[in-house]
């Protein structure tokens, strides 16, 4: 076969009939896309175990396939398209879907979202004006109206009065949860330094203007170190520097400290710095733990910062009757971020960002007279993106489909999935859990008796600067049976870096895991850890196996 971006015998003459045949006549049942078609609909499990390759290859190999800038003169057949797609895209993709792939915020789909996503692209809509999407914007402002009321619980005539209204919105729907908290932290900033008297704002006059006519060097959001680097993007794409993104101090749960936050804020204010803004996070992207978000809710309220909620991760807990509990506060805040695409089970990419009050998008309005004029119900005017797809007919879907018990099970599950991992690592005499789970995100790392025991030594310097090292080795080993299970492609955890305040603040690389795939079952975690233990056993390992016991023999 021909690679793509040559002629070849399979292409076709370029006519204007031709061309509108691919407008109009769908492919043949029995051609390759067609047969395709009908196997992603009939068992799309099966047809992602069958196509894509498990075992691991170099990405500079796979980067060969994709070196040809060319665009062919003579159009391909659909055809072989569809051939070079199944050969070098879809085998060499990364099946998200497999019960074992445990590492990431992607999961399995509902088969459902298959053929709806059919019908939402041959519609083709564009969501930023009603001139190209009509119902979708209703819809859109439903599903908006939803979410907001999983969060926020207002009653029934706060709904009617806004839901629909011309000039108010309760969020705005995006590509994910980055867009999501530049938009929080962007109405935010324009309430912060909003006109005033003959200033005009600093959406008109820009941020030197702002900080000078409200006499302070700067402005800034605080966040806990443990922050997603989403925020760090909308501090700079703000003008307020990567520096106005303050980081605070968390605990041993990895939770934001209220009096460092405290500390930093008044710190901030002496240096001529005004703090406008606080992030909660509702489940840390590494460890999926919870900041006390009641007490930053008065801690914003004290101090006049906007409250945002990061809840791209953790915020449809909120389904769980069992769980909720754990982000108490969450309804007090100004903003909250949620990613459909995580944990309300909807194909990539479309988050949102609710607000408590209807008004805040105001502040960031733009208007257009050829597209998105003043008065207009388009939400295109308060949105960062402008043309965007609708995907809110999938998360209606999702919601109507799966419902309040449907989520509520699966967020019960995946949670009590993960207290059940953490238990079988701890009792496990080849692993150390690093992080308890509070949702269903947990870390842990290959650490063998010998090392356990050195590590929980008498607390001496020399015993110290022997667990230093011992955690140095360990690294090591930890970064091998990562890559080296990847490559093996039955199974795949994450690995990131944290510094736990029993080891001192040392960084150690640990496996992380997610647990929100409903297909993942007990017994594939079990399957995961002895791949480990066999991994660990390899030859490559050997040496720094050696170096461990040498350690702990001293």
């Amino acid at each position: 076969m021909a690679s793509q971006g040559h002629s070849s015998d399979k292409s076709v003459r370029t006519s204007l009939d031709n061309l509108l045949r691919i407008f109009t006549v769908p492919e043949a049942p029995e051609s390759t896309l067609g047969r395709l078609d009908q196997s992603i609909s009939q068992n799309m499990a099966g047809f992602l175990q069958q196509h894509i390759v498990a075992e691991e290859i170099d990405l500079a190999e796979i980067e060969q396939d994709f070196t040809d800038t060319e665009i062919p003169e003579s159009a391909l057949l659909v055809s072989e398209q569809t051939d070079f797609l199944l050969d070098k895209v879809v085998a060499q993709s990364v099946h998200t879907s497999s019960p074992s792939f445990i590492g990431h915020m992607t999961s399995a789909l509902p088969y459902f979202m298959i053929p709806l996503s059919k019908i939402m692209i041959a519609l083709n809509q564009n969501l930023v004006k009603t001139e190209t999407s009509k119902a979708f914007t209703p819809l859109e402002r439903q599903v908006l109206g939803m979410l907001h009321r999983l969060v926020y619980s207002n009653d029934e005539a706060f709904y009617q009065r806004w839901l629909h209204d011309a000039h108010q919105h309760l969020g705005a729907f995006c590509s994910g949860g980055t867009i999501a908290n530049i938009t929080a932290l962007w109405a935010a900033r324009n309430r912060a330094f909003g006109p005033d008297g003959e200033f005009r704002g600093i959406a008109e006059e820009g941020v030197y203007a702002a900080f000078k006519h409200y006499g302070c060097e700067g402005g800034a959001v605080l966040v806990s170190e443990r922050g997603h680097y989403s925020l760090s993007k909308a501090a700079d794409v703000l003008g307020l520097g990567r520096a106005g993104l303050v980081a605070v101090e968390t605990d041993d749960l990895n939770r934001i400290r209220p009096e460092a936050l405290r500390a930093k804020i008044a710190e901030l204010t002496e240096q001529g710095i005004h703090p406008f803004g606080l992030v909660g996070i509702a489940g840390t992207t590494e460890t999926g733990h919870i900041d006390p978000l009641d007490t930053l809710a008065d801690i914003a309220e004290e101090h006049q910062l906007h409250f945002h909620v990061d809840g791209a991760w953790g915020g449809p807990t909120l389904f769980s009757e069992k769980y909720r509990g754990r982000l108490a506060g969450i309804e007090r805040a100004d903003s909250v971020t949620i990613d459909a695409h995580k944990q309300l089970y909807v194909p990539m990419g479309v988050g949102l960002v609710l607000f408590k009050d209807p008004a805040a998008l105001n502040s960031i309005e733009h208007h257009a007279q050829y597209i998105i004029r003043q008065g207009s119900k388009d939400l295109g005017s308060n949105t960062l993106e402008g043309s965007r797809p609708g995907m809110a007919m999938l998360v209606h879907s999702a919601l109507k489909i799966i419902g309040r018990r449907g989520y509520q099970l699966l967020i019960d599950q995946g949670i009590e999935k993960a207290a059940a991992f953490a238990r079988m690592i701890d009792a496990h005499p080849e692993f150390e859990l690093i992080t308890e789970p509070e949702l269903n995100i947990l870390t842990y790392r290959w650490c063998p008796p010998v090392a356990q025991t050195l590590l929980e030594g008498a607390d001496s310097a020399q015993a110290a600067e022997q667990r230093t090292e011992l955690n140095e080795l360990l690294n090591r080993s930890t970064r091998y049976l990562q890559k080296t299970q990847r490559e093996h492609g039955r199974a795949f955890v994450s690995r990131t870096r944290l510094t736990p305040k029993r080891y001192d603040g040392q960084p150690i690389v640990v496996f992380r895991v997610v647990l929100a795939n409903p297909l993942t079952t007990e017994e594939v975690l079990r399957e995961i850890l002895i791949e480990q233990v066999e991994i660990a056993k390899d030859a490559a390992l050997m040496p720094v196996r050696q170096q461990i016991e040498q350690l702990c023999l001293r």
